[in-house]
């Protein structure tokens, strides 16, 4: 062999050895189909390097994309970004490696502004990449581009511990924080921006599905049987808390869980009462059957945050109590689960977005689903 063709030979090795390399790079599911594009043609193969993104999604394109006009206008050697633009890639995906693509690449934000910011915060590590590009994708599907952005740089900030299924309620949350004229905005307390930290949004959001399920266990009407009557013993009052609205008033106001309460309160399991003297708030009361009991008895007690509060109250408490005909007090509670959501108030709450989105998600039905809001 000559000494051109023994260097060409060569040279060709260095090449295929480096395309293998490249190609191993991608998940198993989608490898055998990037290799049988990448063998079609060394300018496609010369993909696997230059820009991953775009083999895979030449390779395995999205639902309804026809990627000839793509792969043409590789073969023929026009410019990445135009063959990028007729596959629909987004350029920035360029600087991601072969391991962020374990499936179809859905539609991403490709304006100017998005552009440059999520370039300051794409993964360094590759096995970072599929986790970071999967949630990065889902937040501005279900929510918006600058939430996208937020995600990508926390994501980048900490090691990711949520499960970009669990980002659908992120990302509810997300969206209704910047709907100010929708039921949803009314029940946040704590807001998205954009310089929040991961753990905070979490909590945020989370705090947020609690008063949702709050509403939708409940409805927009008071709590008709409340059991026990208004009462005032001791110079205490007892004030009944039969509403959403005074129900997460009680709460914010002694620092304790009852927004918590909504479907123990539709199962008709409980019932919550606040205590005050003078017209401050003393005291949160719940009502409850428990154990072996069949009467109703004071199960919770509890001044702000949850501390003890003093004998008197306690015993103005009994007294208001017994005050009452407890046999005549008929509690049927409901068997676990099947109480009702109320559907006016679901839809209420999530016809904004269905409507913004153009969709009713499967994930988020017309049909209100304890199932499902567990599940966001």
């Amino acid at each position: 062999m000559t000494l051109p063709l023994l260097v060409a030979s060569r040279r060709e090795a260095k090449r295929s050895a480096l395309l293998e390399r490249q190609l191993r790079r991608y998940h198993p599911h989608v490898q055998g189909k990037i290799r049988a594009l990448a063998m079609r043609h060394t300018r496609l193969a010369d993909l696997a390097a230059s820009f991953p993104a775009l083999l895979l999604a030449l390779a395995v394109p999205r639902t309804a994309l026809d990627p000839a006009r793509a792969i043409t206008r590789v073969i023929d050697g026009q410019s990445l970004a135009d063959a990028a633009a007729a596959a629909g890639i987004p350029l920035w995906l360029r600087r991601l490696p072969p391991e962020a693509f374990t499936r179809p690449i859905t539609e991403l934000p490709d304006d100017e502004l998005f552009r440059r910011q999520i370039a300051n915060h794409l993964p360094q590590l590759p096995r970072l990449a599929p986790i970071w590009l999967q949630s990065v994708a889902t937040v501005a599907e279900l929510a918006h581009a600058p939430a996208a952005v937020w995600i990508a740089r926390e994501l980048v900030r900490v090691p990711p511990r949520t499960d970009p299924a669990r980002l659908r309620l992120v990302s509810l949350w997300t969206w209704f924080s910047t709907q100010p004229t929708t039921l949803g905005h009314t029940l946040i307390d704590r807001r998205w921006t954009p310089n929040m930290q991961i753990g905070s949004a979490l909590a945020a959001a989370n705090a947020w599905r609690t008063m949702v399920a709050l509403h939708v266990s409940l409805g927009s009407q008071p709590i008709a049987d409340m059991w026990l009557q208004p009462g005032h013993v001791a110079g205490y009052h007892f004030i009944p808390l039969n509403s959403t609205a005074d129900i997460a008033e009680e709460a914010e106001a002694m620092q304790n869980c009852l927004r918590t309460y909504g479907s123990n309160l539709a199962h008709n399991r409980s019932r919550l009462w606040s205590v005050r003297r003078c017209g401050q708030r003393v005291a949160t009361l719940r009502i409850a059957v428990q154990f072996a009991d069949p009467l109703p008895s004071i199960v919770e007690l509890n001044g702000i945050r949850n501390t003890a509060v003093p004998r008197e109250v306690w015993w103005a408490a009994r007294q208001w109590l017994h005050a009452h005909d407890l046999l005549r007090i008929d509690i049927a509670q409901r068997k676990w689960g099947t109480a009702p959501l109320d559907r006016p108030t679901w839809r209420a709450i999530w016809r904004p977005y269905w409507l913004a989105k153009r969709q009713i998600p499967e994930w988020l039905p017309l049909a209100p689903s304890r199932r499902v809001l567990n599940a966001l």
